[in-house]
């Protein structure tokens, strides 16, 4: 029975929305999987834009800065535009400005400058912006709120899904049956066809979207309203310091897949060529996505912050073994990471909005802004592993998950205090 009174708080306008709660959130995880996909297909292009324009590790590097970037900058005019014109109208703007942003790949091949190319993927990434922004928190109130963490985690596993079977997609439409990364302005054709698909793809995926009927949620526009509208959102310290989690996990997350492929290759860890230590990723990012279908079931018996705080200190122990070991013992470990990995995000986003009420779209902006420690933290562990060594670069993540470790320990409290500054 108290799911019955927790859902009524995120009524919607059709007295049988309950029924529509299924196919709305299929239409949303599809979105999930979408830019989870466009995303992990930097890891691809980075080698064929760096063999194409004969680019430094800096200058490529600049594709991940661009594209996490955008996140900073895109973040909280995005929040404003889903609380001003609501959650179906975020993701038709996003599909859209995505679209757009794999549309200007065209002129970037034909043109054959790299800065087309990261302008093209600004412009992408703001979109998948626009679009987390407006999912995340529509599938969070999708249903009860005590299973909020539930649900984004199987609409995570959807991402890591796209996350997982991207790379090896990229990799033939990228390299194809040549394979050979050779100079000239002939090898970034292969860029152009892949990019052309997915405009067509997103384009199709928002005119189905414009005609789909999906539940207007009214909690976050009229209940508690009157409670929320005369607060800030800096004094809310669950969404202050889950802001600061957000920056640590997609950090750590990035920076250690950004140096897997390295890692593998030192002799005393594997010594595998590249094309061999890149078919290994696939388990770290397979791990994510089998994570978060078990912890979209455990998440609804399990507390949220609780799940947190222990995946959180499983990843800081299987750090500390990747440091101080060598061989496949450091090799699996850090694999290994990918699973606990895996439901971060949904659950520091949801237990971040909890209670924010008319606040919530532009706390997701907030957390959204947050991603661009995707852009900063691999370049800290990237000046460590030039001054010290690649093995002990990755103390930098270990600092990353231990403030989340704490976050899952002291986020209930913390979420205590704006409920009666609320109330």
């Amino acid at each position: 029975m108290s799911e019955i009174n927790t859902n009524q708080s995120y009524a919607t306008n059709d007295p049988q929305s309950n029924k529509n709660y299924l196919p709305a959130l299929t239409a949303m995880t599809t979105l999930f999987f979408l830019w989870g996909f466009i995303t992990v297909l930097n890891d691809v292009l980075i080698p064929r834009l760096k063999g194409v324009f004969d680019l430094s590790y800096t200058e490529a590097m600049l594709v991940q800065f661009c594209f996490f970037g955008a996140y900073f900058i895109v973040s909280l005019p995005a929040g404003l535009l889903v609380n001003k014109f609501g959650y179906k109208n975020g993701v038709l703007t996003g599909l859209i400005v995505a679209s757009i942003g794999c549309l200007l790949f065209y002129p970037a091949v034909v043109v054959h400058e790299y800065w087309l190319f990261l302008t093209a993927l600004f412009v992408l990434a703001g979109g998948v912006t626009v679009l987390q922004v407006s999912a995340n928190p529509y599938v969070a109130a999708l249903g009860p709120e005590k299973t909020a963490s539930s649900r984004l985690n199987l609409a995570q596993a959807l991402n890591a899904l796209g996350t997982t079977v991207g790379p090896y997609v990229g990799g033939i439409l990228f390299f194809g049956a040549a394979g050979s990364l050779t100079a000239g302005a002939a090898t970034a054709e292969s860029v152009k066809i892949p990019y052309l698909m997915l405009a067509a793809a997103l384009l199709t995926i928002a005119v189905v979207f414009a005609f789909l009927k999906l539940p207007e949620i009214t909690a976050h526009k009229e209940e508690l309203d009157c409670k929320a509208k005369d607060h800030s959102l800096t004094q809310a310290p669950h969404l202050i310091m889950g802001v600061v989690a957000i920056f640590c996990y997609v950090g750590g997350e990035v920076a250690i897949g950004s140096f897997l492929v390295n890692f593998f290759g030192e002799e005393h860890i594997a010594g595998l060529e590249e094309h061999a230590a890149s078919a290994l990723i696939a388990y770290y990012w397979g791990g994510a996505m089998v994570g978060r279908f078990i912890g979209s079931v455990l998440l609804q018996k399990i507390a949220p912050s609780k799940a947190l705080a222990f995946n959180a200190c499983a990843v800081i122990v299987l750090l500390l073994v990747t440091i101080f070991t060598q061989g496949n013992i450091a090799l699996y470990s850090v694999l290994a990471i990918g699973l606990f990995n895996s439901i971060m995000f949904p659950t520091i986003f949801s237990v971040a909005i909890e209670g924010l009420g008319s606040l919530t779209s532009k706390g997701s902006g907030w957390l959204c802004l947050a991603i661009v420690g995707g852009a900063l933290v691999p370049l800290l562990q990237g000046y460590i592993a030039d001054t010290v060594n690649i093995q002990d670069s990755f103390f930098v993540p270990v600092i990353c998950y231990a403030f989340i470790a704490w976050y899952g320990l002291n986020v209930v409290r913390l979420s205590t205090k704006w409920q009666q500054r609320v109330n």
